[in-house]
Formats: C-alpha cells, structure tokens, sequence
C-alpha cells in the first residue's frame, strides 16, 4: 500500500508523511484489506542503528508503513531540507488510537512482549479504558521458540498485533515471520505494554511538546544514557551529511 505519494529519505530509511489521523486511517485501511501488513515507528536512534549497521536498512525499510516516533527524526528532517511536516507520530499513542478503534470495530487484538505479566496488565488497563475492547490472548516477550508463539497468535483470532519485543529484535521478528502469521496488522512499538500497564510513565505534556521526551526518560532513567549518547551523534551525523550533500 502507497501510504503517500511519496517517501521521505531521513538518512537511509524511509518515512510516510502522515499525521497521526492519517496513520490511523490508513492503519485501518489495511486491516479492511485483508493479508498481513507491518507498521516501524523508527526513532533517531534506530536510524542510527541503520547507519552504523546498514544490514538493518532492508528491515526498517519493508514495512508497509514507517512513521517518525521521535523529535529527533523531525529535526533530522528540517536540516536535510526534506521536513516532515506533519510532526512526530509516537507509536505509543498509534496503538493505543488502535485499540480504541479496535473497541468500536470489534476488531480483536493481541499483545506480545514485555516482562512476565506485563501484557495481561495492559490488557486489564486497557480493556478498563475501553470497555467492548476484545484483547483475545497476551504473551511475554521470554521466548525462544517462536513456533508456540505463533500458534497461539493465529488460534486467538486476532485482528491486530502489537510487538513489543524492543528494536531491532520486533523489526526482525515480523519481517521473519509476517508470511505465517493469521493477523491483518502488525506494529512494531517497542516498550508501549510498559506504559499502558502503567509500570512506565510518559512525559508530562509540555516535554512531549517541546520534544524533550527523551530528557525525561534519561533522567528518571539514567541508565539509558548510553542509548541516548546516539541521538547527539546521530544529530551531528545528520549536519555533516547535510553539508555533503550541498557540495555534491
């Protein structure tokens, strides 16, 4: 499906122009469509991943549609002169516009990834906000064997799959296994069962605003500061191509 007429280039991966409206709709339009279809939601830091292992560019860029779940990538976009300019479309508010879609269409979802019990409190979060919501199984992201996974994924029935087994290993995952699997939609989002279980918090607004959500994780999560450490070098990765660009 052409998501738009055309894609943007952001540094070797490429991304749908769509507001988060628009991402929906046409979310929905593939599930009505029938067949198996793929969603990436690529941060600045999985572009990153691409440009410092250019063997992932083939599995970020086969997805059906590709949006941009981070300031970072917008930013990118502005000073490569190739904006994006229906802003950032975070994959944690995608799926949960799914599942609310998902509870008026009675369309049937299914959850995988996290820690032990975290999807099945996502699921009760989620079925409590939206009541009709049909959340017809959950499983953890400790698996080995994919093969018990996808028999239970297909025995549910389910319409939609929310993978969240963190990149690239959910990028892989469906790219390796979207010819077996029964569902109409599948998206890639990362630690989203983490917020809507409620172990993890979103920014408050005005971070999520002034695109500083990623300073709010690193500093209820200092931890991550090596992961963050990505996102200036992918900034100053992305002037420097600018600048070669101008002289070609």
């Amino acid at each position: 499906m052409n998501m738009t007429e055309d894609k943007i280039e952001i540094r070797g991966v490429y991304f749908d122009n769509l507001s988060m409206d628009e991402a929906l709709q046409a979310a929905l339009e593939m599930i009505d469509e029938g067949g198996c279809h793929v969603i990436h939601t690529p941060n600045a830091e999985i572009v990153q991943l691409c440009v410092e292992k250019p063997e992932y560019y083939e599995v970020i860029n086969s997805s059906d549609m590709t949006v941009p779940d981070g300031a970072g990538v917008i930013l990118a976009s502005k000073i490569l002169k190739k904006p994006l300019k229906k802003g950032k479309v975070a994959g944690v508010e995608l799926g949960e516009a799914l599942a609310r879609e998902a509870s008026v269409r009675g369309l049937r979802l299914y959850l995988l990834g996290g820690k032990p019990g975290i999807a099945e409190e996502a699921k009760r979060r989620l079925c409590e906000k939206y009541p009709g919501l049909d959340i017809c199984g959950c499983s953890d992201g400790y698996f080995t064997d994919d093969g018990p996974v996808i028999q239970k994924i297909n025995d549910s029935g389910a319409d939609i799959l929310f993978v969240c087994l963190g990149v690239p290993k959910q990028e892989l995952w469906m790219k390796k296994n979207r010819g077996v699997l029964n569902v109409s939609l599948m998206a890639g989002l990362g630690g989203s069962l983490d917020v809507y279980s409620g172990t993890v918090k979103r920014a408050p607004e005005i971070f999520i605003r002034l695109g500083l959500e990623w300073l709010y994780r690193l500093i209820r999560e200092p931890r991550r500061i090596g992961r963050m450490m990505k996102l200036p070098k992918f900034v100053v990765g992305t002037i420097a191509a600018s600048f070669r660009r101008k002289k070609a």
